[in-house]
């Protein structure tokens, strides 16, 4: 009980201390925790904080500490270096950022060199011209029994079908030679191609892959570098896989 009394004097005294500093205390001064609010109040207007608040809000923080709690060394210096490696962190971070979008403008100069060149195109359009025979490419990854290619013009008639026999597994290299099922050639213009494609009792529509003009480069909103194929179709530069002079 002895013990539960000294204790009970303890408190009461600490209580006591704790009334006589804050009666001792001017209304004026103010906490830690009240400056540093009131000099992030008065950056409301700024995008973050940088070097120069810090220091600001840190020097406010010194001026009006407990002084019977004051700051450790330690403490300030951990503070500091937290703040160093998030000024750096931020700094990298705009600089990849920069550097990202200077490379993205290098790259679309450099890709419209593609211009007036064909470039294998997924589905694309096909352009006839002056009766050159064009090309088209099926993967086949099981081979075929047989493989039925259609052409058709650009208001979608079916202009011209070919079937092939039984096919190897891998690519089917089938050119077209611009004319139509009764041989009378077909004037220049875009065409399309589709593949039907028989294996092990499954009828399949492999893509087609055939090479297009580039008439266009252009630029998406993540960066990515977009081409403009003659026909309407738009091909991410990434997916070309083969280009022709």
């Amino acid at each position: 009980m002895a013990n539960l009394n000294l204790l009970n004097s303890n408190v009461s005294a600490a209580v006591a201390n704790n009334a006589a500093w804050s009666s001792a205390v001017p209304a004026s001064l103010k906490t830690t925790t009240q400056a540093a609010n009131e000099a992030l109040t008065a950056k409301t207007g700024s995008s973050g904080m940088g070097q120069k608040d810090f220091l600001t809000l840190f020097t406010t923080q010194l001026k009006n500490q407990d002084p019977l709690d004051p700051v450790k060394n330690e403490a300030f210096v951990a503070q500091l270096a937290q703040f160093s490696q998030l000024e750096a962190t931020t700094g990298m971070a705009s600089s990849l950022d920069n550097f990202v979008t200077s490379q993205a403008g290098q790259q679309i100069t450099a890709s419209s060199n593609l211009i007036g060149k064909k470039v294998s195109v997924i589905d694309g359009p096909a352009q006839l011209t002056a009766g050159t025979p064009v090309e088209g490419i099926v993967n086949l990854p099981t081979g075929a029994d047989g493989v039925q290619f259609q052409v058709f013009d650009d208001k979608g008639v079916l202009v011209n079908t070919q079937v092939l026999g039984a096919q190897t597994v891998g690519d089917l290299k089938w050119a077209w030679n611009g004319a139509d099922d009764a041989g009378n050639a077909l004037p220049d213009g875009v065409y399309r191609f589709k593949a039907t494609a028989v294996s092990q009792g499954k009828t399949t529509t492999p893509s087609v892959s055939t090479m297009a003009s580039v008439v266009g480069v252009s630029q998406a909103g993540d960066k990515t570098v977009v081409l403009q194929i003659l026909g309407g179709k738009t091909i991410k530069l990434a997916d070309v896989n083969r280009i022709d002079g």
